[in-house]
């Protein structure tokens, strides 16, 4: 799992990088959710590396049964 930090603002940037925000479940500055480490969410996180903060969530590695 990745745990995301919304870390900078916005303003002055593309729409599509604030709907990137939002469909990542991000609505302010400062929440975090946590979200799947795979392709999808590594290609939305590209596009707003420079708003983000990314870190790996520790103990869980998202695989069931293992």
């Amino acid at each position: 799992m990745l745990h995301i930090t919304w870390v900078r603002s916005c303003i002055g940037y593309p729409r599509r990088q604030r709907d990137t925000l939002r469909s990542l479940g991000l609505r302010r500055i400062g929440q975090s959710v946590l979200r799947p480490d795979d392709a999808t969410v590594r290609g939305m996180l590209r596009k707003v590396d420079h708003l983000v903060r990314v870190e790996q969530s520790e103990g869980d590695d998202g695989r069931a049964g293992a």
